[in-house]
């Protein structure tokens, strides 16, 4: 070990001269810190020091106080002939001045609702929303919009990128991404950036499966189901979320790319070069409950409403299409122990439902992109957060910490900051308190 290395260094160490168009931007990088080795290899290199476009163009739109850079960017060096460039990349994971967040993992929430983002805005990094949460969850909610004061999605966007600062990504699904003309989906996507700004505007982008802009009606209409099995659809069909994701990061957009259940689409996702990939696990975890305990039933019974109830269920719940009511008992059952067989995990992994949070995580290990992060979302109940924190702690995630994302509402997030003993010792507290008053 240096006998240096424990000698704290920064940028203002160096006594370099500032540019002269630049003498008060160059204020904001001084405290920028270096390691003794780049200390001495710059001493004897530079004479000068600037600062990059990058970082001129972000204080400047994010108004930003003299001698500080705001949170959501890392800082870079370069040399540029005799002269120190510090500039900015997005990050994040890092605070203001470039200090790295409390934790490597990162936390995000679901929602469109300024009054509801405002209390957590200082925990998260990310925020994300879909039409539902706009629309459904917000803007035509009046428990919610209250007063109706905002009117339409882009006064909404703007409130939230006010609320959440320049810190935190806003990831936000387009309205209709089975629109034929990428134009119009593109057009879309530059409203967002211009309204949330280049460095915050994440586009979410759904895997489509067979759902096609022919076909989509049929989930709004009847019963609700399509009328193709969820992996029957045509090649250009189920690669149409992975087409646009990768359409939409070639024009220059970070995408979220989302509605991932299974282990076997990371591999496929990431081909198309997203920020993010997802684990969702509410759902999946649930259902997967209910089709073993069916299994079980008609494994130990035998009884033949019992597969009624499988197929129904399998069903309601895209695993069949529409018109598959009198498909036979052995298909039926064929499907539920492919479900029940993809959904095992490894031998000796916890049934904890997470075993798509696991592979995800080992396939952005092996994957080339060292900027991409796994958002872990769709959660409910007492025991899901709980079960993420504790796969946050497993020693072969060590080092993935820092590409992870959780995300769920706010009061979901909220009530994990509480135990019964909290209440217990407060009223120990107040008693005492109100006693000496």
């Amino acid at each position: 070990m240096s006998t240096y290395s424990a000698v704290s260094l920064a940028v203002k160490d160096l006594g370099l001269a500032a540019q002269t168009d630049q003498v008060d931007d160059v204020q904001r990088v001084l405290n920028t810190s270096i390691d003794y080795g780049t200390f001495d290899l710059l001493s004897r290199r530079v004479k000068n020091l600037g600062v990059g476009d990058e970082l001129q163009k972000v204080v400047a739109y994010f108004k930003t106080p003299s001698g500080e850079t705001p949170a959501g960017f890392r800082r870079v060096m370069r040399l540029a002939g005799d002269t120190l460039i510090v500039d900015l990349e997005r990050d994040i994971s890092r605070d203001t001045n470039g200090a790295k967040r409390p934790t490597k993992t990162l936390y995000s929430a679901d929602s469109a609702n300024p009054y509801e983002v405002e209390p957590i805005a200082p925990f998260i990094a990310n925020l994300t929303c879909n039409p539902g949460i706009i629309y459904d969850l917000f803007l035509n909610n009046p428990e919610a919009n209250v007063g109706n004061k905002y009117k339409d999605r882009d006064e909404v966007m703007t409130a939230l990128g006010d609320v959440l600062g320049p810190g935190c990504d806003i990831s936000v699904e387009l309205n209709n991404p089975f629109n034929p003309n990428f134009d119009e989906i593109l057009e879309e996507a530059e409203r967002f950036r211009e309204i949330l700004s280049p460095w915050r505007v994440v586009i979410k982008v759904p895997h489509t499966g067979p759902v096609t802009a022919d076909n989509y009606r049929q989930l709004l209409t009847g019963n609700g189901q399509l009328d193709v099995a969820y992996d029957k659809g045509s090649t250009a069909d189920m690669l149409r979320g992975h087409r646009l994701a990768l359409k939409l990061h070639e024009h220059g957009f970070r995408v979220n790319f989302t509605l991932m259940f299974e282990p076997y689409q990371a591999q496929l996702a990431l081909q198309a070069r997203p920020a993010f990939i997802n684990s969702f696990i509410r759902h999946r975890k649930l259902q997967s409950e209910r089709i073993t305990n069916l299994l079980a039933a008609y494994e130990s019974s035998g009884e033949a409403h019992v597969v009624d109830e499988l197929r129904s269920y399998l069903i309601a719940n895209d695993y069949l299409p529409a018109g598959s009511e009198n498909v036979s008992e052995k298909d039926v059952l064929a499907k539920a122990n492919d479900v029940q067989r993809h959904r095992g995990g490894r031998d000796g992994e916890p049934a904890d439902g997470l075993d798509n949070v696991r592979h995800n995580l080992r396939a952005l290990r092996q994957a080339n992109l060292p900027d991409t992060r796994l958002i872990i979302c769709s959660m409910e109940g007492p025991d899901m957060y709980p079960e993420i924190d504790r796969l946050l702690t497993e020693p072969e995630f060590e080092d993935m910490a820092g590409r992870i994302v959780i995300t769920t509402e706010p009061q979901y997030l909220a009530r994990f900051t509480s135990t019964n003993q909290v209440v217990s010792y407060q009223r120990r507290f107040m008693k005492a308190a109100d006693g000496a008053s």
